[in-house]
């Protein structure tokens, strides 16, 4: 900041105003996605207070949402165990409900419910009052949250509703961004054009702390041209050894067309290794998208998602299926009794099924466990 940068930040910035989805042609460099969504808070409120509107200041988020650790990413999210420790969230940040079919689309279409889970954001901007918000924030499929793969419906629907009443729409693409659902944004493949994009993880593949925000042709021209000194920033902000690591990195996923294989061979090989695991008896039902999956486990499968009967929480099923998962050499979360993956971008077809296999394993392990308990019904 101050007017200086170096090197390895500007051809970084360029490739990524290449990559970018049209319009995002402006970056700002954080150390972290906490940091980019941090970022994000502060751009959206300098932004209303120069259009002269700095009543529009809150932000609305998804309840189960995760944006950091910060105090500002920690409000933005929307878990209930991170808000309890230390009175979040911040003021000027609200909460709607999650885009999950399994938990609430009961009687619907995954159509009909993508259309009333996006309404539940006009709903709360109706509630607040539209000149008193400022943006919606989301990630294109909410990962920490349990991967929470939204219907088709959802997106543009959201997007319709933040047009319609002037309101930023920004996507958090910690997890999603840099092909890991087979675009290089995951606001490309769910058909939504952002204001804001934060971004962290994928543009480095992990092995260097690089996080950052693009910035849409609106916001920057508003903050360039009318704001002056934007007084923010970071020590680490383009730090030039994370920015030349980022550099390296996107070149290998260019050179060896990850973003199109996981498109065209490994995301398709996923969905139709995992709906096989949906066949199991303790899996209610399983899903991807590019390389992210998730299954539920439940006492009682349903002829539905609808109709499965989940284990009463207390008996940590997942966490049991986790421990299962750990000592058999798969790395798989569990988010309450959903078990989630997120495999690099690099997997073969045949380490997919190599995976596969080992989770079917510990999935039987599980049962024989919890049948053992008494617990299946």
């Amino acid at each position: 900041f101050f007017n200086t940068t170096n090197v390895p930040a500007v051809k970084l910035a360029a490739l990524l105003a290449r990559l970018a989805p049209s319009g995002m042609q402006h970056v700002f460099f954080t150390g972290s996605g906490s940091e980019a969504n941090d970022t994000i808070v502060r751009m959206v409120r300098r932004y209303w207070q120069l259009a002269g509107k700095p009543e529009r200041e809150v932000i609305i988020s998804r309840r189960n949402a995760y944006h950091g650790s910060t105090m500002a990413g920690a409000s933005l999210g929307g878990m209930a165990g991170m808000h309890a420790q230390g009175g979040l969230p911040i003021p000027g940040i609200v909460h709607i409900g999650q885009p999950n079919y399994a938990e609430g689309g009961h009687g619907m279409s995954e159509a009909e419910f993508g259309l009333a889970a996006a309404g539940w954001l006009e709903e709360k901007i109706l509630e607040l009052g539209p000149d008193k918000v400022a943006a919606f924030i989301g990630e294109p499929v909410q990962g920490a949250g349990g991967v929470i793969i939204p219907p088709s419906t959802y997106w543009p629907e959201i997007q319709r509703i933040c047009d319609k009443y002037d309101i930023l729409l920004v996507s958090d693409e910690v997890i999603c961004g840099f092909g890991r659902l087979g675009t290089w944004f995951g606001c490309e493949l769910m058909g939504f054009q952002p204001d804001l994009i934060a971004f962290a993880k994928g543009v480095t593949s992990g092995y260097v702390p690089l996080g950052g925000v693009l910035v849409g042709g609106r916001v920057a021209h508003m903050l360039i041209e009318k704001g002056g000194d934007f007084n923010h920033g970071f020590t680490y902000s383009g730090h030039p050894s994370a920015c030349a690591a980022a550099l390296e990195n996107i070149r290998i996923i260019e050179s060896e067309h990850l973003v199109e294989r996981v498109a065209l061979q490994t995301g398709p090989h996923l969905r139709s290794r995992f709906a096989s695991l949906a066949m199991h008896p303790l899996v209610g039902h399983a899903e991807t998208c590019g390389m992210t999956a998730g299954l539920n486990l439940v006492r009682r499968k349903g002829a539905t998602v609808h109709d499965c009967v989940a284990f009463p929480a207390t008996h940590a099923v997942g966490m049991l299926c986790r421990k299962h998962m750990f000592d058999n050499g798969v790395i798989m979360r569990a988010v309450g009794d959903r078990m989630i993956v997120a495999p690099p971008l690099s997997i073969t077809v045949s380490q997919i099924d190599e995976m596969v296999e080992r989770i079917g394993y510990c999935l039987d392990l599980t049962l024989e466990e919890v049948v053992q308990r008494g617990w299946m019904d």
